[in-house]
C-alpha cells in the first residue's frame, strides 16, 4: 500500500507491519515534499499512519494519491496560462496563477487564486477562490461553477485539477453572469490588470509559491520603469535632403517651419502678408482685362481702316 504523502520536511511516527526487522515496532520516517524518500533494504513495508489522537480518522489517503497524481500530470503537462502549486503544509489547499491571455482585457495581468478539495476528493467538487482583483469575479468568495462544490450534481470524479483550472480559465474570459461574478467595463479589467502586479508582490503565499512568477513580474517591472524613465524626443527643425536649413523670406533660418524667436509678431506678419497677396492678385486680374480690351480695340481699328480703303 503507498504511504500518503506529507508535508515538506515534516516527520510523522509511522507503524511498520511484517517480522524480521530489528528496527523496534515504532520508526520515525522523514517525508519531504509529497512523495517518500525511503524504502527499508527494498522490503515492501507497510507505512500507514497513526489514527490521529483528535479526530480518530484516518489520512484522506484516496485525496493525497490523486492530489499527488494531478500534481505530476500538471508539471509534465502544464495548462496554457495557468501554474499551480499545492501549499507544502495542506495538499487539500492549492494555489494558482492565471496569466491573462492575449487579445483580452487581462492581457498582462497576473490573477491568483485558490482551489480548496474536500477530504472526498475526488469524489466531491472543491472550491475555487479568485484573490486578485481581476473585474471578473469578486474577491475571496466561493464562485459558482460547475466545476465547484456549488453544483456537486455535475461533477464528475474523473475531472482533474488540470480540468479544473482550464474551466475556471474559459469561463474567466466569457462574459456570462454567475453567483460570485460581477460586471465591469474592459477599461477597468485592463486597469487591474496592471495594478495585478503591484498586489500578487504583496502576498506572502504568492511570493512563496511561485518565485519564478515573481521574477517575472519584478522584470517586466523593471522594463516599464526604463521604458517610462526615458527622455521624450524633441520635434527635429525642418531641414532640405542636402542637410542645409531652410531660409525664410527675409533670409532667416527656420525651425518647424517658423523663424526663430518671431513670437506673436509672426501671425501679424504672416496675415499681412496674406493680404498682399490677395491685393496683388486682384491687380494683377485688373491689367490682363485692360490688355484684351486694348488688343480689342486695336484690331478693330485695323480691320476698319483696310476696309475704308
Amino acid at each position: 500500500m503507498a504511504p500518503p504523502c506529507v508535508a515538506l520536511g515534516e516527520t510523522r511516527t509511522w507503524q511498520v507491519a511484517g517480522a524480521g526487522f530489528s528496527s523496534p515496532p515504532l520508526m520515525t520516517v522523514e517525508f519531504k515534499g509529497f512523495l517518500p524518500l525511503k524504502v527499508l533494504q527494498g522490503r515492501s513495508v507497510d507505512l500507514s499512519p497513526q489514527m490521529s489522537s483528535n479526530s480518530g480518522k484516518r489520512a484522506p489517503t484516496t485525496a493525497t494519491q490523486r492530489l499527488k497524481q494531478d500534481y505530476l500530470r500538471i508539471k509534465k503537462d502544464p495548462v496554457p496560462y495557468i501554474c499551480a502549486e499545492p501549499l507544502p503544509s495542506n495538499i487539500l489547499e492549492w494555489h494558482y496563477v492565471v496569466r491573462g491571455p492575449e487579445m483580452t482585457p487581462y492581457e498582462g495581468g497576473y490573477y491568483h487564486g485558490k482551489l480548496i478539495f474536500p477530504r472526498e476528493f475526488p469524489f466531491k467538487p472543491p472550491s475555487i477562490y479568485m484573490i486578485t482583483p481581476n473585474g471578473r469575479f469578486k474577491c475571496n468568495t466561493r464562485l459558482c461553477l460547475s466545476i465547484t462544490d456549488f453544483h456537486p450534481d455535475t461533477w464528475n470524479p474523473a475531472w482533474s485539477v488540470s480540468t479544473i483550472l482550464t474551466g475556471l480559465l474559459s469561463f474567466m474570459v466569457e462574459k456570462g453572469p454567475t453567483l460570485g461574478s460581477i460586471e465591469t467595463s474592459d477599461f477597468t479589467k485592463r486597469q487591474l490588470a496592471a495594478q495585478s502586479l503591484v498586489f500578487n508582490l504583496k502576498d506572502k503565499v504568492f511570493c512563496e509559491l511561485f518565485p519564478e512568477v515573481v521574477e517575472e513580474i519584478k522584470q517586466k517591472q523593471k522594463a516599464q520603469d526604463e521604458l517610462s524613465s526615458r527622455p521624450q524626443a524633441l520635434p527635429l527643425p525642418d531641414v532640405v535632403p542636402d542637410g542645409e536649413t531652410h531660409h525664410g523670406q527675409h533670409g532667416l533660418p527656420l525651425l518647424n517651419g517658423h523663424a526663430p524667436g518671431a513670437g506673436p509678431h509672426l501671425a501679424g506678419l504672416q496675415q499681412a502678408n496674406r493680404h498682399h497677396g490677395l491685393l496683388g492678385g486682384a491687380l494683377a486680374n485688373l491689367f490682363v482685362i485692360v490688355g484684351f480690351a486694348a488688343f480689342a480695340y486695336t484690331v478693330k481699328y485695323v480691320l476698319r481702316s483696310i476696309a475704308q480703303e
